[in-house]
């Protein structure tokens, strides 16, 4: 069955575009239906972040799991990983974030946990799917059985003081002058408090929201103004987090950008060292970059690679019992602590280790060289263009040339008509003539095909 609504990360597009009130009502008596299992009231906890849509769809998910019975506990603006944490803490049947990640305003998304915090798997996901698209009136609640809803105070102390619990009782953040961008999203209040609480000098920017201005020019994707303020505060590191707090990247004292690959180095690393990692690898996806690779198994450490996103590395992880993994956008897993990726937490774990060792962030996340490494797309119109033989011959010539020193990876896109074709490598001329040769054998495919 082709999927209509899910993506990667929950169903995600235009305010009132594809997510309109119409289908988060309808998510909302999809979900609570699927996850309704026994005579107990159900309940469900819906956290957002700060788009002005998502009053729109936090009323449209309210009306729609109470038409089905189930209690709804809201929470307001809060991380993504608070709302798993919170959906499991309070014994909830469900968990929803309303957020599109580190996409601007005009976007908005449905992120669903189960009851024990971990996102849907794609067999869930297709029995929601399932309900969308049929009628669902005779399923509906009894007019005695409909559900309450209710706000919940206090949520914001929880997810502090669970995240401070992720670092040793008596480290301290003192003496380091940290500047962190919340990209005017959901962790504009809890993460600058928790940054205050453990000791550090905080510097908070990107803590404004105004509805339109989540992720713009600010946070993880965007990291320009972090780099500029660390350096005009003269700051030992900043932290820069998306929209719903699931990623983070990290920049050094000099104004340079610290990747996710580079926190998987520290963190793997480290943790090997003080006898943390369950086994002796690392679950990261298929963009990770060869550079990683090679260092952690210098390390003694595997790279385990899945296909792109954090719910399949989270997948893995459980699957092999692995407990570090991540992305090089910064998604970072730490399965001891959350069931889901967690910026904060990933950067409190860095953090940790420059306390530690006493040295600058730009020596302590500077683990390996990456390779150079190159993404370029491809738009298509009709067709498969990835069929065709002189692209095969193309392909079949670049993994000839990188072999042994170098990656290849052609893919198509999950949400648009798109070929990513990237490559990385110890040259970087070879790299960028692997690549034009099947961009260009792409093009060629793709315009006999229009």
């Amino acid at each position: 069955m082709s999927r209509r609504y899910f993506g990667t990360d929950g169903i995600r597009g235009r305010a009132n575009g594809l997510i309109t009130p119409e289908l988060a009502l309808k998510v909302g008596q999809a979900a609570g239906l699927a996850f309704q299992r026994g005579e107990h009231r159900h309940r469900v906890v819906i956290g957002k972040d700060t788009r002005l849509s998502g009053y729109m769809i936090e009323n449209a998910l309210v009306a729609g799991f109470t038409s089905v019975g189930m209690d709804v506990l809201l929470v307001g603006p809060m991380p993504t990983p608070a709302v798993a944490m919170l959906t499991k803490s309070m014994r909830a049947d469900l968990g929803v974030m309303i957020s599109a990640s580190h996409n601007l305003f005009e976007d908005n998304g449905i992120k669903l946990f189960g009851p024990l915090g971990y996102k849907l798997s794609d067999d869930v996901e297709k029995q929601i799917e399932l309900m969308l698209d049929e009628s669902l009136d005779k399923k509906l609640a009894q007019s005695a059985s409909l559900g309450r809803a209710r706000r919940i105070d206090g949520v914001h102390d929880r997810y502090i003081e669970f995240a401070k619990r992720t670092l040793p009782r008596e480290l301290s953040l003192e003496g380091l002058r940290v500047v962190i961008d919340c990209a005017n999203g959901a962790a504009y209040k809890v993460v600058p408090e928790a940054l205050w609480e453990l000791g550090a000098d905080v510097i908070s920017i990107g803590v404004e929201p105004d509805g339109f201005n989540i992720n713009k020019e600010c946070g993880s994707t965007a990291p320009q103004a972090l780099c500029a303020k660390v350096r005009e505060m003269r700051a030992d590191i900043g932290i820069a987090l998306d929209g719903d707090a699931d990623r983070v990247i990290l920049v050094d004292e000099r104004g340079h950008v610290v990747d996710g690959d580079q926190l998987l180095a520290v963190i793997g690393q480290s943790w090997k060292e003080d006898g943390r990692l369950a086994k002796p690898g690392v679950v990261a996806t298929v963009m990770s970059n060869l550079g990683l690779e090679r260092f952690l198994a210098g390390e003694g450490i595997a790279l385990l690679r899945t296909p792109v996103g954090d719910r399949y590395v989270l997948e893995q992880m459980l699957k092999e019992g692995y407990n570090v993994g991540g992305e090089s956008s910064g998604h970072i897993i730490l399965s001891d602590f959350n069931t889901t990726g967690d910026g904060f937490v990933a950067a409190l774990q860095v953090l940790a280790m420059v306390q530690k060792l006493g040295r600058p962030v730009s020596e302590v996340c500077h683990r390996f060289d990456p390779l150079p490494q190159i993404l370029k797309n491809v738009r298509y119109r009709n067709g498969r263009p990835l069929d065709n033989s002189g692209v095969i011959s193309a392909i079949a010539d670049g993994e000839k040339r990188l072999n042994g020193h170098g990656r290849l990876l052609i893919r198509p896109s999950g949400t648009e008509p798109v070929i990513r074709v990237m490559a990385e490598g110890d040259d970087r001329d070879v790299v960028e003539e692997v690549v034009d040769s099947i961009v260009d054998a792409l093009g060629n495919a793709a315009a006999a095909a229009a």
